[in-house]
Parts: C-alpha cells; structure tokens; sequence
C-alpha cells in the first residue's frame, strides 16, 4: 500500500510540476506586460484559432490562458534542428540531465503537512517522507544541473556556449558556498536537516517562531544565491543575449530548447517551496494551518496555504527579473566571493555564539540586522576600484 501510495504522489507531482512550469511562462510573460506597461498574451484561448470553436465559444480569449497549450504545441512541432559541428551524444544527454535534476531535487521536498507523531496516519504530501538529510540532497541534486550547462556548451562546439558554460560553472561554485552556509543557521536552529522537522519546528513555537524574524540576512542570501543557482535575472550571465548570443544553449531549439527552460523554471519552484519552509514556517499560519487544526479538510488548507506561500516567491523572482539591471561578470563574482561569504561566516559566527550561551533567538534578528547595515556601511565608505581600460597600441 506504501507503494502504491509514494507512486500515485510521484504522478501527481509530476504532473502538477510541468503543468506548472508551462503556466508559469504565461504569469512571467503576463508579469513583463505589466511592469512594462503593455499587454501581454491574450489572444490565444482555448478555440486555438480554429473557426468552428471560436463560434462555440463566442470569439471569447479565455485572458490567453491557451496560449501555454499553444507554445508546447509549437515546440513538439519544431523541426529538430541538430548541426553536423555538435558531439551528438553528449548534445542530446545535456538537457536531459537539465530536467532530470531539477525534478529529482524536488523528490523530499514536503508541499503539504506529512504525518507526525501526534496524527501518524496523515496523507504524507512529499515522495520520499522523513529524509534526515533532507536539505543536503537537494543541494546535492540541484549542484549537478551544472553539468547540463557545461555538457550543453561543449557539445555544441560554438565559442558563445563555451563561454556560457565556463561562466556557469563558475557562477554555480562560487554561489554553492553561501546558498549552504545560510542554510547552515537554519539547521542550527531547528536542530535538523529534515525538511519536515524544520517546519514543525517553527509551526509548533507559533507565527514568531519562523526563522525569518531571526535570519532575515540568510534569508536575503539564500534567495540571491538561489537565483545564481537558478541563472535567473539578475544572474543569467551563462545564457547573457547581449553579448552570447544564448549563451550555453544557442545551438538548441525545439523541445531541445525547451527542457533547458523546463529545468529552470523547475528549479524556481522548489526555491520557492524551500524558501517558504525554511524561512516562513512552510504549511504553518495562524489560526488556519496549525499542528492542532483536525478539522475537515484541514490538510488541503495547509496544501494550500505553503503553496500560496510558493507562489509568492515565484512572483518575486520574476518582478526582480524586470526590475534588477545584469551584473557585469567581475561584479557577480564579488558579490559572492568578497560580499555573501564573509556575511555569512559572520553570521554563522553570531549563531554558534547565541547557541553556545543558550541566548534569547532574538539576538539573531539584532545581529542579521548589524551585520546587513555594517557591510552596507563599510561597502559605501570603500572605493570603488575602476577597470583598467587597455588602450590599443598605436603604430
């Protein structure tokens, strides 16, 4: 019966996952619209422009919701564009492995409440329940879609993917070290890398038991260094049209193409997911969601409540993507190497001593606090070290 349970979840999730990541193309085209303040797809309905169900349905547009359907429909039907220069091989395993990961990682991931000891016969909403190192496999998983990257602009045999897939792999190391470390405080303070005790950790102290009110400054690392991770805007230097062309996949199209963005925009959903159980009690509100609440339907309402919560942070992620310029790829890496590393050291620091001397939590909030305004402070006060411009030799 376990069995048969841990496979129907899996298809559900699955299945919900690409769902998501079709829609979520639509919401971040329709999130561009409106920041720039035009409109966005709202054409294409469920009529797909075939005269017979554009009579049925009265010329309505269903707000463009088609228009996902529409885009995959395009992709399958794409010529398969392979050039004669790529190693086929390893052209083919690279977004393949891109997918693979990105949906592997999400496999301990809990997206609802898993059962406890006080309700042992609860629905478990995860794959794989009670993963003690939960947060290291998918850190572990999620390191290896630098391999897509890399695999993806060697194979194609172009000087623009090579230099894609050196920036991403550069990028991916650099920004593993502070992802981890802000991570490292959490489990300090839940007392675990299981995901599931981590939120009951925070659902049982209450609303002001969330690790955000006393890691703000971990949270704002793990969500910068999660997007390196995720080579989103910002920090899309490795596929940076301005000047590569595509970057790492500009020798791709068709669905080629499109499980590359699949696996990205898999690996923003569970940042978000990871985002809102690490840092914002994950399944937990007040009064609604509670480890207590038995009544009917109570499960569902925390479903729903962490996956409200997901949907959030995916909204941020694409709003900073239209508002924040690129970085210049000398400013990326500094900010993780002589900015996000020494912050989050400090901060480890600050942790070990508040635990070591069984000190309120809340001193946390006051030194994410000192630590954010004092390399704000200290990073005005330092100059600015100008690029040397190299002047061509005159004959």
């Amino acid at each position: 019966m376990a069995i048969l349970i841990t496979f129907i979840v899996i298809v559900c999730v699955m299945a919900a996952i690409l769902g998501i990541d079709a829609y979520l193309i639509l919401l971040e085209r329709k999130t561009a619209a409106w920041v720039q303040d035009r409109h966005g797809p709202n054409r294409v309905g469920f009529d797909f422009g075939i005269p017979f169900l554009k009579r049925l349905t009265g010329g309505f547009h269903f707000w463009g919701l088609g228009q996902p359907l529409a885009d995959g429909l395009k992709f399958f039907l794409k010529e398969q564009v392979v050039p004669d220069h790529v190693d086929k091989v390893l052209y083919f395993v690279a977004p393949s492995i891109a997918v693979i990961t990105t949906l592997l990682a999400f496999a301990v991931v809990p997206f609802g409440s898993t059962p406890t000891p006080a309700n042992p016969d609860a629905f478990p909403f995860v794959i794989a329940p009670n993963v003690d190192i939960g947060i290291v496999f998918v850190f572990a998983v999620g390191s290896l879609a630098v391999y897509a990257v890399i695999l993806g602009g060697w194979a194609s045999n172009n000087k623009y993917s090579l230099l894609g897939a050196l920036r991403s792999s550069a990028q991916i190391v650099s920004y593993e070290i502070p992802l981890g470390l802000s991570v490292l405080v959490v489990a300090m303070l839940s007392g675990s890398l299981n995901l599931e005790r981590i939120i009951a950790h925070q659902a049982m102290g209450g609303l002001f038991a969330w690790n955000i009110w006393f890691q703000p400054l971990a949270w704002l690392i793990f969500l910068a260094a999660a997007m390196a991770e995720s080579n989103r805007l910002p920090f899309d230097l490795p596929e940076c049209e301005q000047e590569l062309i595509g970057g790492f996949h500009t020798e791709y199209s068709a669905m080629k193409f499109a499980m590359f963005f699949l696996g990205e925009y898999t690996h923003v959903i569970t940042v978000s997911f990871l985002t809102a159980i690490l840092f914002f009690g994950g399944w937990h509100f007040p009064f609604i969601a509670e480890p207590t609440s038995s009544y009917p339907g109570a499960a569902v309402v925390k479903l729903l409540v962490l996956f409200g919560k997901a949907v959030f942070f995916i909204f941020l992620i694409m709003i900073l993507r239209w508002t924040l310029p690129r970085f210049r790829f000398d400013q990326l890496m500094s900010l993780a190497w002589k900015v996000l590393i020494p912050l989050c050291l400090l901060n480890l620091v600050c942790a070990m001593f508040v635990k070591h001397w069984s000190l309120s939590p809340w001193w946390l909030l006051a030194t994410s606090i000192a630590l954010f305004v004092g390399a704000g402070t200290l990073g005005t006060l330092l100059p600015s070290t100008p690029r040397k411009r190299v002047r061509p030799a005159v004959s």
